[in-house]
C-alpha cells in the first residue's frame, strides 16, 4: 500500500480513536484479543517459530515447539538463565534480516549467560503492510502463550524475560506483554524504532506502551514525517524514550551518503538506514561496554542543542541500550543524545556558556568561532560553532559541543574568531565614519569567562582569559583560557 493510501486510513483511525470513551477502548481491546484468539483457533500450527540461537549458527537453528517440553531439552534451553526473544518487523523479501544474527551473536560473543530465541513470524510479516499490522496481535498472542507455557511447564519466571522488537516487532512485543495472563508482567520490553504508520496517535492498548512490562524502553531513530507519516513512531511509548540526534536524522544516513551507497548496498539498504540505526545502537551497547552512550532528559532537540539539558539529577539521564538503569517512572521521559555515524556510536557532550559583550551595541554580528580543547588524555582542535541568534550587545550564549574523543579532564581552551573577510568590510565602513587611531581602540568582542559542563562526568568548570589585561577578541585572533585561579570543581554524583 502506498503512502497516499496509508494516510487516509491513518486519519480515519485517529478520528475514530478520539471518539472512543475509556470504557469503549477497553471493550475494543477485549474484542480484538478475542478476535485474535478466534483466528488462532483455525490454525493447526502456530505461525511463530521459536528458534534457539547457538553461537556461530545463523541457519538451521533448533526450534522449540510449544507444548512439547522435550524440545526444550533437545535445544539445550537453560531454564536457570534469563531469556531474550528477538522479534523482527515487517518483511519486504520474506527473509530474516542480517541484523538479527548480529544481535544474537552480540549477546553470545560477550559471554553473557542468557538464552537467546529468534521469534520468526515471516509468514505473517511478508504481506501487505496493513495486513501485517493486523497480524501483530495474533503473533503477540502466540508469544504470550509460549511464555505462559514456559512458566507452567518448567516454572520459568516471566520476570526473567526480555522482548526486543524492531519496527512492527516492537508492537508485537507490546501485545505479547498485554495478552499474557495473570497480574504479573514480563520483565522488560525494548522497542527499536517502533513502527509509526497505523500506530501513531493510537491509545496505549493499540500499540507498545509502558503498561506492557515491568520496564519498557524505546529507541526512536526515524520519525521524520513525509505526507503526515513517519516510518518510526514519534510519540513516547515507554518509561524511557530515547531520541538519538533528535530521532529524525541519523549521521551517515543523509542524502549524500544514501546516493553514494545506492550502487553498493542497493536501494533497500539506503532507505532503511535511519530506521535500522536503532538496532545497531542497541548492538553497540552490547559490544562496547566501555563506551556506553549517555542520554539526557529534555523538552526537544532544539533545547538540547543549547546544551542546557545535561543534568543527571532525579533520573534525568540514563544509558541507552542493554545496560539501561531500569527505573519505573510515573511519567515517561524523553531523552536526547548525539551519536557518531558508525560504531562505536558514543560521543561526549559538553555545555559551553560564553558571555559576549559586543562593543558596537547596535550592530549585530554573525561570527563563526572555533574552539580547541586541551585535555589530560588528548586534544581536539578547531571544533566549529556559530551562535544561532548572532551576537548583539551583552548576552550569554549556551550551546552544545560533542566530541568523538575522550579528552579526559579539560584543562585549557583556545578560542578563535574566524571570518576575517566579513569583518574587514564592516571595519572599513565603520572606520570611514569614526577613525580610531590604533587597534586597541577598535571595537570587538569582550570574552572574559567560559563556563563548561561535561555531561558524562557531570563536572562543572570555569575558564578565565590567560591575559586578564586584554580580553578583547578581534576577527582572526585566538585567545587562551585556563582554569580560573579561584575555580572550584563541582563534581556531582550521578543519581540515575
Amino acid at each position: 500500500m502506498g503512502r497516499m493510501q496509508l494516510l487516509p486510513l491513518l486519519l480515519i483511525l485517529l478520528l475514530t480513536e478520539q471518539t472512543l470513551t475509556q470504557k469503549g477502548k477497553q471493550k475494543c481491546k477485549e474484542e480484538e484479543h478475542a478476535m485474535a484468539t478466534r483466528i488462532k483457533k483455525h490454525q493447526d500450527i502456530p505461525e511463530t517459530k521459536f528458534k534457539l540461537y547457538e553461537e556461530g549458527r545463523d541457519e538451521d537453528l533448533c526450534q522449540i515447539q510449544i507444548f512439547q517440553p522435550e524440545t526444550l531439552e533437545k535445544c539445550s534451553f537453560n531454564e536457570s538463565l534469563p531469556l531474550v526473544i528477538i522479534i523482527h518487523g515487517w518483511s519486504v523479501d520474506g527473509m530474516l534480516e542480517s541484523w538479527i544474527w548480529k544481535m544474537a551473536s552480540a549477546f553470545k560473543s560477550q559471554k553473557r549467560q542468557v538464552n537467546v530465541i529468534v521469534a520468526d513470524w515471516l509468514t505473517f510479516a511478508h504481506v501487505h503492510y496493513p495486513i501485517a499490522v493486523q497480524n501483530t496481535r495474533i503473533i503477540g498472542l502466540e508469544i504470550a502463550e509460549f511464555l505462559e507455557w514456559l512458566e507452567s511447564s518448567i516454572q520459568f519466571p516471566r520476570s526473567n524475560i526480555h522482548l526486543i522488537g524492531y519496527s512492527l516487532g516492537a508492537h508485537v512485543s507490546g501485545f505479547a506483554g498485554s495478552y499474557i495472563s495473570g497480574l504479573k508482567k514480563i520483565g522488560r520490553i525494548t522497542g527499536l524504532d517502533p513502527a509509526g504508520p497505523l500506530f501513531e496517535g493510537m491509545s496505549s492498548t493499540d500499540r507498545l506502551s509502558p503498561d506492557d512490562a515491568n520496564f519498557v524502553d524505546a529507541i526512536h531513530t526515524f520519525t521524520q514525517q513525509h505526507m503526515g507519516l513517519s516510518v518510526g513512531i514519534n510519540q513516547p511509548v515507554a518509561h524511557y524514550d530515547f531520541y538519538p540526534n533528535g530521532g529524525h536524522f541519523q549521521p551517515g544516513c543523509d542524502i549524500k551518503n544514501l546516493i553514494a551507497n545506492i550502487g553498493f548496498y542497493g536501494i533497500k539498504e539506503t532507505v532503511k538506514c535511519a530506521h535500522e540505526r536503532s538496532v545497531h545502537l542497541f548492538i553497540d551497547s552490547l559490544l562496547n561496554d566501555d563506551k556506553q552512550s549517555m542520554a539526557y532528559w529534555c523538552k526537544d532537540i532544539n533545547t538540547f542543542d543549547k546544551g542546557v539539558c545535561l543534568s543527571c539529577r532525579k533520573n534525568r539521564c540514563n544509558t541507552l541500550g542493554y545496560n539501561i538503569k531500569k527505573k519505573r517512572l510515573q511519567r515517561a521521559k524523553k531523552l536526547f543524545l548525539k551519536t557518531r555515524s558508525n560504531m562505536p556510536y558514543k560521543v561526549y557532550h559538553y555545555q559551553f556558556k560564553i558571555n559576549f559583550i559586543h562593543q558596537t551595541k547596535d550592530m549585530q554580528l554573525d561570527p563563526t568561532f572555533t574552539i580547541t580543547l586541551i585535555g589530560t588524555k588528548e586534544d581536539v582542535e578547531n571544533v566549529p560553532f556559530t551562535p544561532a541568534d548572532g551576537i548583539k550587545g551583552n548576552k550569554t550564549h549556551s550551546f552544545l559541543i560533542t566530541l568523538e574523543t575522550d579528552i579526559g579532564e579539560l584543562m585549557m581552551i583556545k578560542f578563535k574568531w574566524e571570518g576575517v573577510d566579513v569583518w574587514a568590510n564592516i571595519w572599513d565602513t565603520v572606520q570611514t565614519i569614526m577613525p580610531w587611531t590604533s587597534e586597541a581602540d577598535r571595537p570587538g568582542l569582550l570574552v572574559n569567562i567560559i563556563r563548561v559542563k561535561a555531561g558524562e562526568t557531570q563536572e562543572q568548570m570555569t575558564f578565565c582569559s590567560e591575559n586578564v589585561d586584554n580580553i578583547k577578541l578581534l576577527p582572526g585572533q585566538e585567545k587562551t583560557y585556563v582554569r580560573c585561579k579561584n575555580n572550584v570543581k563541582v563534581k556531582k554524583a550521578r543519581t540515575s
